[in-house]
């Protein structure tokens, strides 16, 4: 008869089914890729297959020299192995504001050099396991430039080497100020995949959110959340610009910093759009930099520090590195912050799996939600190194597979 359980679930499924088909497009769910801790950005001139090496070995040098940052003395193994092991995790080379414009017989030289190093490091074991390029925007005084880098770089690398990309592979936009910029760089990079005999989806997107129309359009909508559609599956990022948005906002010289309630107020609103689809929302950088006498560098790695901290504590487990200095704060705290996570969700993990969802410890009260933020906090302590698996699996007493289920992986 009418009013039964299953004609109310086939009436509401019926309602809503084209609700649930745009859902699941628009919010796939969590990425489940390795994130790497952060973005190396080194203008087009002076990258080269040696840099992440040149870079582990200036670190190296600065930390034998002043010894671990505060606070990460517990981790200082670890920060050295990372060093000498995979000194940078993601790089970008950067044919953009970093580099500045040039006279195209240049700029076409380094595009085509930043291409081949590509092409290197996509084989190199030690290499970063994200890489990618930052070209000109698509705003019309800078739009052929950049689409032409782009072109140039690409037919590089697949020159260095046909497989290329063999590894994640990004392309930057930059200055992004609406959906329809984000659209067209879509269709670009799917239309140079396909011309250059490229797997479809290879080279993967990311936005730098960098002016305020980027956050609030014209018309009163949050704008960044349309781009991320507007991507077709193809955006991973969303790039905070520190220094761009700070000034676009009015943001005076002396006070543009990472932790500016206005930036704080920017990066929440990119969280709150990115949740769900399958994006990242990456922190941006500072530009105090470790460089100069001992006590020049112990100031930077402080501030450096700090904001890492802060970040990490924010959800935000990515952001820019400038400066080969900022990677011993930049793993030291976020090895000592992951380890500091492990140590408290490895005893919850092991008490909700042994009680169920909803019974606690009498100390807490997981819920499923709960629990999936728990397992990837360790998990992300064993990607990068910070927590053994071995070490992950006994405190837990979990299987990897549960921690990946429980995880949403």
């Amino acid at each position: 008869m009418p009013g039964h359980a299953a004609d109310l679930h086939a009436l509401a499924s019926a309602r809503l089914a084209a609700d649930d088909a745009a859902f699941d497009v628009a919010y796939p769910g969590d990425p489940v890729t390795r994130q790497p801790l952060h973005t190396c950005y080194v203008p087009a001139d002076r990258a080269w297959t040696r840099t992440p090496r040149t870079w582990g070995d200036t670190a190296l040098a600065v930390l034998d020299r002043l010894g671990p940052p505060p606070g990460t003395e517990s981790v200082a193994d670890r920060i050295r192995g990372k060093l000498q092991a995979q000194p940078v995790e993601d790089l970008r080379i950067d044919l953009e504001d970093g580099y500045g414009h040039r006279p195209d017989a240049e700029e076409d030289a380094h595009a085509e050099t930043a291409g081949t190093t590509l092409a290197a490091l996509g084989s190199d074991p030690q290499g970063p396991f994200v890489s990618g390029v930052r070209v000109k925007g698509l705003q019309p005084e800078t739009r052929a430039r950049g689409l032409r880098s782009l072109l140039t770089v690409v037919d590089a690398a697949r020159a260095g080497d046909p497989g290329w990309p063999r590894r994640r592979t990004v392309v930057v936009l930059p200055k992004a100020t609406s959906p329809a910029q984000v659209a067209a760089m879509a269709e670009v990079l799917a239309t140079v995949e396909t011309s250059r005999g490229l797997p479809a989806g290879s080279l993967r997107l990311e936005v730098q959110v960098e002016v305020p129309q980027a956050l609030v359009g014209a018309d009163g909508r949050i704008a960044v959340a349309g781009m991320l559609s507007a991507g077709a599956g193809r955006v991973e990022g969303l790039h905070f610009g520190t220094y761009d948005f700070s000034a676009a906002v009015g943001v005076s010289g002396g006070h543009q910093a990472s932790d500016h309630p206005l930036a704080d107020h920017a990066k929440a609103l990119m969280q709150l759009a990115a949740a769900g689809t399958g994006a990242r929302v990456v922190d941006g950088s500072t530009n105090i930099l470790p460089a100069g006498d001992d006590d020049t560098v112990l100031d930077a790695w402080e501030t450096h520090a700090r904001l890492v901290r802060r970040a990490l504590r924010r959800g935000l487990y990515q952001g820019w590195d400038l400066h080969p200095g900022q990677l011993v704060t930049r793993y030291g705290v976020t090895y000592a912050f992951l380890r500091e996570e492990f140590a408290v969700a490895a005893p919850r993990l092991r008490a909700y799996v042994e009680r169920g969802p909803g019974r606690g410890d009498g100390a807490t009260l997981d819920e499923p939600a709960t629990a999936r933020a728990l397992a990837g906090a360790v998990l992300r302590g064993v990607d990068c190194g910070a927590v053994e698996e071995a070490e992950a699996l006994a405190a837990t007493g979990l299987k990897r597979s549960v921690l990946d289920r429980l995880a949403g992986r």
